[in-house]
């Protein structure tokens, strides 16, 4: 079974089986931070996003680098975003999806998934099936993150649909410890997606009283 599992890594070097679990674990962090509306989802986020682009340009894995790329410039502008405040009050609380936004999802989505496609027909990448599903997660998670930089609740359902998809696909890939991340990643984002909530219905109650 453990064979089964982790047999790839005979042919890894040790240093970047370390790398992995390290980037999991700060990963696994973030998720976490993430889900108790914490800020400090932005730091042990830039760690983990950091490691892996070095990781994922070394595996030539281009659509997964880019979204880590992307993660990292994201968690900047989200650290930043959180932080703004007017008073003691924060600017930009947990709250939900407004139809301008929906638009701009959408927008970034397509924008995203085109985008990667052009760069995996270049680099001449399609030819394994997950190839064509990193394209749509791609743009799955380009979205889900920027809504999280935003702070709006629906950004859970992003990463939980993402996270699913990302499960087999690592495992096809060969990253067993990365796959087992985007299990407990699911976990994690369901009841983050179910917190956010609440706290965002209690704000929406408490402003109509």
């Amino acid at each position: 079974m453990i064979d089964y599992f982790f047999s790839q890594y005979n042919e890894y070097p040790t240093l970047d089986i370390i790398l992995e679990i390290v980037a999991v674990i700060f990963g696994l962090l973030s998720v976490w931070y993430a889900k108790k509306d914490n800020i400090l989802v932005f730091p042990t986020g830039l760690v983990s996003t950091s490691i892996f682009v070095y990781l994922l340009w070394k595996w030539t894995l281009w659509g997964d680098m880019m979204i880590n790329g992307y993660y990292f410039v994201m968690s900047i502008y989200g650290w930043y975003h959180w932080t703004r405040k007017k008073g003691d009050t924060e600017e930009f609380p947990i709250s939900k999806i407004s139809t301008s936004e929906k638009r701009i999802a959408i927008i970034l989505f397509i924008f995203t998934v085109a985008f990667v496609v052009s760069v995996y027909h270049y680099f001449g990448k399609f030819t394994t099936w997950y190839a064509y599903v990193d394209t749509f997660i791609t743009g799955i998670f380009f979205v889900g993150m920027w809504l999280m930089a935003k702070r709006k609740v629906e950004n859970w359902i992003f990463w939980i649909i993402g996270d699913v998809l990302s499960i087999p696909l690592y495992f096809a890939k060969g990253y067993t410890f990365t796959s087992f991340q985007y299990i407990v990643f699911t976990v994690v984002a369901i009841f983050g997606y179910l917190e956010w909530k609440k706290i965002s219905d209690s704000s929406q109650a408490e402003l109509q009283n």
